[in-house]
């Protein structure tokens, strides 16, 4: 059993995770009117490269930055999350707060569906479950045939496909490469990417540092999209998986209700419905597998979240 202290410091690190994660989304929704998707996500993956750079120096680490030797492999990674990053961005700012987060909780589902097809990992029946109620609760947030059921929705929902696939090329790249170099060629191979597909490359970020509240938007942008893997990762090193995930999932409640007071996004019934379910699946496996897995055999961190 992990000591007090461990337990307190894993949900410390939870609590800054939910803040990043919370901050982004609304970041990113402030930045909309005013500045390219693309150029906001060119900021943030050179954000990225500044910072990754200069934490690798300081730890006397520069050398794994360079040496990478799966290149196909970090190429198909950092293409599919810069689709997966661009779908979800846009989807903060077409849906309520409250239905991109309950849809993006479906990609451990995707994970495991997709590890059975491609990694050819064992379906139990609990991880058939959790696929199960997953796909059950989207249907119960969607509600074929009703408003919330927009290509905007089927818009996240192929982001939160698009980090499935990204989890699985991580858990495959962390067997021979440093995490410090797969961060560093995500934001340097995502750059020229989003620059290239932006109308605003030389003037966006002086229109926008110059544009007030807005400059502040685009920092948290940068600042928050770095600090929420790094939050979730070290709560991961702190607590159990057992007791991490179902913190990770009060992002949901508490994003709801900041786009209810911000914004004045409806408080639908229906989402925390659908979102129980998929919470419940994706719960009631991970009490599974900890059961079921030796304790030296369970990884001391999963793979980075897509956003």
């Amino acid at each position: 059993m992990k000591p007090a202290s461990d337990i307190a410091a894993a949900i410390l690190w939870m609590a800054g995770a939910l803040l990043s994660f919370s901050a982004t989304a609304l970041a990113v929704r402030e930045l909309a009117p005013a500045l390219g998707l693309f150029d906001i996500l060119a900021a943030r993956a050179g954000a990225g490269v500044v910072i990754v750079g200069v934490v690798a120096l300081l730890r006397g680490a520069g050398g794994v930055l360079v040496p990478v030797r799966r290149w196909p492999l970090h190429l198909l990674r950092n293409v599919v999350h810069w689709f997966g990053n661009y779908a979800w961005s846009l989807g903060v700012t077409l849906l309520p707060l409250g239905i991109v987060f309950a849809l993006e909780f479906t990609t451990p589902a995707w994970v495991t569906l997709l590890a059975v097809l491609i990694l050819r990992e064992r379906l139990t029946p609990s991880r058939a479950g959790a696929v199960a109620l997953g796909f059950l609760g989207v249907l119960v947030i969607l509600r074929p045939g009703l408003a919330a059921l927009q290509p905007a929705s089927l818009l996240v929902l192929g982001a939160a496909l698009c980090f499935a696939l990204v989890a699985i090329a991580t858990k495959a790249l962390t067997r021979t490469e440093p995490t410090l170099a797969i961060l560093f060629w995500m934001n340097a191979m995502q750059l020229p990417m989003n620059l290239a597909a932006s109308h605003l490359v030389p003037a966006a970020p002086s229109a926008v540092f110059l544009a007030g509240h807005h400059g502040l938007a685009l920092a948290v942008v940068c600042l928050a999209g770095l600090s929420s893997h790094w939050c979730l990762t070290n709560a991961y090193k702190r607590g159990d998986a057992i007791l991490v995930v179902p913190l990770d999932f009060l992002r949901l409640p508490l994003i709801a209700v900041v786009g209810w007071q911000v914004y004045g996004e409806a408080l639908d019934p229906w989402l925390f419905v659908g979102a129980g379910l998929i919470v419940g699946g994706l719960v009631w496996n991970l009490t599974r597998e900890t059961r079921r897995a030796p304790p030296a055999a369970l990884p001391a961190s999963p793979p980075a979240r897509g956003t």
